[in-house]
């Protein structure tokens, strides 16, 4: 096997937050350096707590787990509890975690590690509220060309917006971090709505992890069915968008997704659009482009590899 593929995970556990990192600590291409928690869906004091329960779900104890934000660059704190529950893992039994939370913060990790892994090296996986790698950014703006990539949920424009009618809600909840980060240089992938909306579950798909012989699947399961209820009275349709893991799948098999390189930017200003992610589709605005926008996955596919990920945890 080839050299395993460095990450730090930024998060706001969250329900699909938590099937994200499962898959990534049961992917043996990837080295999970650490988990930096951030506020989003939650406070940052359940999604610090969250990340710590996830990695003992998946026996993986001795990945270290940081706090970094509580709140966002600007703006006060907007949450997703009516989404997530007041734990943000309703639905599946949770523990008070042995691991410990690490002394350092999660800003400091991002800027630590960078400088000291070879530049190039280290992919950075944002799953939340893009505001620890800003505040990385503009601490240590020396970092921003050793990233090696940042893969991020994140951004709408065909789909419109799921916490306000023009936003997507990571970018929403701090649109000046996500400012920050898409103007960094670093090379950005990004997995919209666009992409999300068509990732969604169904009994068939649920079924492939209930079906795994271990606790992580059912665990997963249980997420995403509880996640169901919401959305499907949200959309009218049956399945739930699973967001954050398409992260994870991007960096293990790219060839589920395609899109096309694009230039983005945010809407820091509009009274009705705060929070939008302004996508130059067509290429009309001039400015170079600076993500790769995601609009396409084969979600049989993507589904398949979360429950082989799965499958070889606990």
């Amino acid at each position: 096997m080839t050299d395993k593929r460095a990450i730090i995970i930024d998060t706001d556990p969250g329900q699909d937050d938590a099937v994200a990192i499962l898959a990534a600590l049961g992917a043996p291409e990837l080295d999970v350096l650490g988990i930096t928690a951030v506020a989003g869906n939650v406070p940052l004091a359940l999604t610090q707590r969250n990340a710590r329960i996830i990695c003992e779900w998946a026996g993986r104890p001795e990945v270290p787990v940081f706090a970094g934000a509580a709140g966002p660059l600007l703006r006060p704190l907007v949450t997703a509890e009516h989404v997530h529950g007041k734990t943000g893992m309703d639905g599946v039994p949770l523990h008070e975690p042995a691991m410990p939370l690490q002394a350092q913060s999660g800003v400091d990790f991002i800027v630590h590690t960078l400088r000291t892994h070879p530049a190039g090296s280290v992919t950075l996986c944002a799953l939340g509220p893009l505001t620890n790698l800003a505040l990385a950014l503009r601490l240590a703006p020396d970092i921003a060309p050793r990233i090696k990539e940042i893969v991020l949920m994140g951004g709408s424009y065909f789909e419109g917006g799921n916490i306000t009618p023009a936003a997507e809600f990571n970018v929403y909840v701090d649109p000046h971090a996500a400012d920050v980060v898409l103007r960094c240089g670093a090379p950005i992938v990004m997995m919209p709505l666009d992409v999300t909306h068509k990732a969604c579950t169904s009994a068939e798909r649920i079924g492939w992890l209930r079906a795994l012989p271990n606790r992580a699947g059912n665990l997963a399961a249980d997420t995403m069915t509880t996640r169901e209820r919401y959305d499907v009275q949200r959309y009218g349709e049956f399945g739930a968008p699973l967001h954050d893991p398409t992260v994870i799948a991007y960096l293990l098999q790219p060839a589920l997704f395609s899109g096309r390189q694009v230039n983005v930017g945010v809407e820091l200003a509009g009274e009705l659009t705060l929070g939008a992610t302004v996508i130059d589709w067509w290429g009309v605005s001039g400015h170079a482009a600076n993500v790769q926008y995601m609009t396409e996955i084969d979600a049989d596919g993507f589904f398949r590899l979360l429950a082989t990920c799965l499958a070889r945890l606990p």
